[in-house]
């Protein structure tokens, strides 16, 4: 291998070097300025802003709401939030899925491009467990990709790079993510469409309001669903054995 091909292989690393990079910059250097005592702080102004610059306001939380995805920032839930509170659950909640999908998209770019074709080719000439794995997620990749978005406990930014990791189209990447975080945003965007009330008693929304039963539950049972065909499929090949 040449100087030229050493060089190359190296800069393919480097947006995912950024982006860890970036996150763990931001866990230690921005873990205050994103919280909800800073919109709390800054709600007055925030709304002043969208008031006098609506078209700019949009771009701004987006493009905010986008890095704050792909490094990982802490304060993805107050960003929904803030989405929400700024542009109320019409445009608020696409305004957040679009943001959301296209942080999770740089991650999973990033990350393809720096590991994901080389751990995918070392996973599909692999033997044992790692093979069966992969031809499980390519065989169900549809219903695999909607199930793993839909249910919350799966930290989003780990979940972009495995997914770079096992072969998954840009496309379905794209089309899963933005569809099946459609739950969670619906949820932290009317938290934040009802924030002027909570602030207006000096109350502290409930952040983790994704985990109560009576939300919790249909977002499950979303994901039965999801996970119906590859159930089919295993009975189906269990009786035809």
């Amino acid at each position: 291998m040449t100087d030229r091909d050493n060089s190359s292989q190296a800069l393919r690393y480097v947006p995912l070097l950024v982006v860890l990079a970036g996150a763990i910059a931001g866990f230690f250097l921005l873990k205050d300025s994103l919280s909800f005592e800073a919109l709390q702080r800054n709600s007055e102004a925030l709304l002043a802003y969208r008031e006098a610059h609506y078209g700019l306001a949009v771009l701004g939380f987006v493009a905010i709401y986008t890095l704050i995805v792909t490094f990982s920032l802490p304060g993805a839930a107050i960003a929904s939030i803030t989405g929400g509170y700024l542009f109320s659950m019409f445009p608020g909640t696409l305004l957040n899925m679009a943001a959301a999908t296209l942080g999770a998209s740089f991650v999973f770019l990033a990350a393809r491009w720096g590991l994901g074709d080389t751990l995918t080719s070392r996973m599909e000439a692999s033997d044992g467990a790692l093979k069966r794995i992969k031809a499980g997620i390519d065989e169900n990749q549809w219903s695999f990709l909607f199930v793993v978005r839909l249910i919350p406990i799966f930290p989003f930014f780990v979940l972009n790079l495995g997914l770079a990791s096992v072969g998954v189209p840009l496309h379905r990447f794209v089309i899963s993510t933005f569809f099946g975080i459609i739950p969670g945003a619906v949820v932290y965007t009317s938290v934040g469409a009802g924030l002027g009330e909570v602030l207006a008693q000096g109350e502290t929304p409930n952040l983790g309001i994704i985990f109560e039963p009576h939300i919790l539950l249909p977002i499950l049972g979303l994901a039965a669903l999801a996970a119906l065909p590859m159930v089919v499929k295993f009975f189906k090949k269990r009786t035809n054995v």
